[in-house]
């Protein structure tokens, strides 16, 4: 067996798991016992109309011939592909990761809660609304000299038990002419920060963002599940040795 993917929160949490070519998604419900050892890490290939098609490269998560880049990603107004397609309406948005840091970024309109779920931000403000993706992201592009437009994953792992500096929120959306607001909640209600740790052992205590929250011998655990991605698995406890919070030993 081996992980192939992943879903974050705000698209059902789970961790998607291949088997003689089939893919199982294993849910990542709070409480609930997830048991897997880790073994080798390879490319996890790619998964085509739900069958694995696997792939012995061993880079890891995904090889040369696996690798794909969302182009629009990299876009900031002057569109990268032949032609233009971001049609729809498009939202431009502040994030907010506890304490204090701020992030833009842009999606259509129709996934905006949904997207801000899938990145596992604490706060978060609608904006601008326009009416395709170009103009977002040049709005976003404007924006992005002062706040930035990606958070790496250790701040991430930073906020898990940290509340969003109001203060500092408020003073950023004075710029902005607001138009919905949303604070997040995604259950996990941790008193410390978790130790960051590349292990899938233990009970669930949730998901925010692609951050996976496992409890093990009275350890909080913080898990990328992208980091995740490519290893061999088999049903069982992890032989490895996990560091463990200075709590568990009161």
């Amino acid at each position: 067996m081996q992980f192939v993917g992943y879903e974050p929160s705000g698209r059902g949490s789970a961790l998607l798991v291949s088997d003689d070519n089939t893919v199982e998604s294993v849910p990542l419900e709070p409480g609930e016992p997830l048991s897997y050892a880790l073994g080798s890490r390879r490319c996890a290939g790619t998964i085509d109309d739900g069958e694995h098609v696997s792939c012995d490269r061993s880079r890891a998560p995904y090889c040369e011939y696996h690798t794909s880049t969302w182009i629009c990603a990299r876009c900031t107004g002057t569109c990268l592909k032949p032609e233009m397609d971001c049609y729809q309406e498009h939202a431009v948005y502040l994030a907010a990761f506890a304490p204090d840091t701020f992030k833009v970024g842009v999606t259509k309109s129709r996934r905006l809660e949904t997207r801000l779920r899938e990145q596992g931000a604490d706060r978060a403000a609608h904006v601008h609304t326009v009416s395709n993706g170009r103009i977002a992201r040049e709005l976003e592009a404007e924006i992005a000299d002062w706040l930035v437009d990606r958070v790496r994953t250790g701040r991430k792992v930073a906020s898990l038990a940290s509340t969003v500096d109001e203060s500092a929120w408020e003073t950023v959306l004075d710029e902005f002419d607001v138009i919905d607001r949303f604070d997040l909640e995604y259950g996990l209600d941790l008193e410390s920060r978790p130790v960051r740790e590349t292990v899938a052992s233990g009970t669930v205590r949730g998901v925010k963002g692609r951050l996976l929250v496992l409890e093990t011998g009275g350890t909080t655990y913080a898990v990328d599940m992208r980091g995740l991605v490519g290893y061999e698995i088999t049903e069982g406890e992890p032989s490895q040795n996990l560091q463990s919070s200075l709590g568990s030993f009161g």
